[in-house]
């Protein structure tokens, strides 16, 4: 497999994030510096695209092999054996990201239907917690993926 596997839509959310948190950022500390106030939605708006840069991260780093692993066991274990450890990783990681997934989703829903709204700006809670399951989602995909690679010998685990 030439480069890294690609997690293009994750990537591009997660930039765009970024790119969010460093203008509105930048704007209220120019409009600190000028006006002596600050814009009132920065706080909120950029710890919502944090934890959605976070996320889109996170998936990105399964598609490319990049979260931390201590591979000390998987490269101990026999070759017949390493396949079952592998899958077993990824079970409890599926456990885990199905978890956040199910219970992520249930939240942005009861949000929804509550019409609960955010305390710093009034706008509906759910906007802010849909990208939980979305993203979770993301990551459950990406690591499919990351476990079929792995078992195929396409990703070597150089940790």
């Amino acid at each position: 497999m030439k480069g890294f596997p690609d997690a293009r839509p994750e990537r591009w959310l997660g930039a765009l994030a970024l790119i969010v948190i460093s203008l509105i950022s930048l704007g209220n500390v120019i409009t600190r510096y000028l006006t002596g106030g600050s814009f009132s939605f920065t706080e909120e708006f950029s710890v919502f695209l944090l934890v959605v840069l976070t996320f889109a991260g996170a998936s990105v780093a399964l598609r490319r092999d990049r979260h931390i692993r201590i591979g000390f066991l998987e490269r101990a274990l026999p070759e017949r054996w390493r396949g079952a450890l592998i899958l077993f990783q990824a079970l409890c990681g599926l456990i885990v990201l199905g978890l956040i997934t199910w219970y992520g989703g249930k939240l942005a829903w009861q949000e929804y239907q509550w019409e609960s709204l955010s305390p710093g700006l009034g706008l509906p809670q759910w906007w802010y917690l849909v990208w939980l399951p979305i993203l979770s989602a993301a990551m459950l995909w990406r690591l499919v993926q990351q476990t079929r690679d792995r078992l195929k010998g396409e990703l070597i685990s150089d940790t």
